[in-house]
């Protein structure tokens, strides 16, 4: 049983981290934001450069947070649920950016669901955790 949460666990942390990781580029690079959230009249000023540069460092050391989460999975699982923190928070900066008309739903549905199988995953792997502890 201790074995299987600790899979889990894992694959949350790995998850998660792939995901940051993506999400840091995502951030540094324009154009890469541009293809995936296909926002309206997209001119990325000094200002959007600045605020993107500020974030994804933090996404990158979310990244290596998570990795390091994973050398003792069962000790460090307390990860999971502030990362769901961090999903949270994109979700509703994603939901403000619909309702001011910078990308359109339609181009963040996939991003929705990534982010709800995530909340599902990390919620599984914590709590069945949890079980074994």
């Amino acid at each position: 049983m201790e074995h299987n949460a600790i899979r889990w666990l894992r694959i949350s942390y790995w998850t998660g981290a792939v995901v940051d990781f993506a999400a840091g580029w995502l951030m540094l690079v324009p154009a890469l934001f541009a293809f995936m959230n296909q926002p309206e009249a997209f001119q990325p000023a000094n200002e959007y450069r600045y605020a993107m540069g500020m974030g994804a460092p933090l996404m990158f050391g979310w990244t290596v947070l998570l990795l390091w989460a994973d050398r003792k999975p069962l000790e460090r699982k307390g990860i999971l649920p502030i990362t769901l923190l961090v999903v949270f928070g994109e979700v509703l900066t994603q939901m403000w950016g619909i309702s001011v008309g910078f990308i359109a739903l339609a181009a963040v549905i996939p991003t929705f669901v990534l982010q709800a199988a995530l909340v599902s995953l990390f919620c599984f792997a914590y709590f069945n955790a949890g079980r074994v502890q």
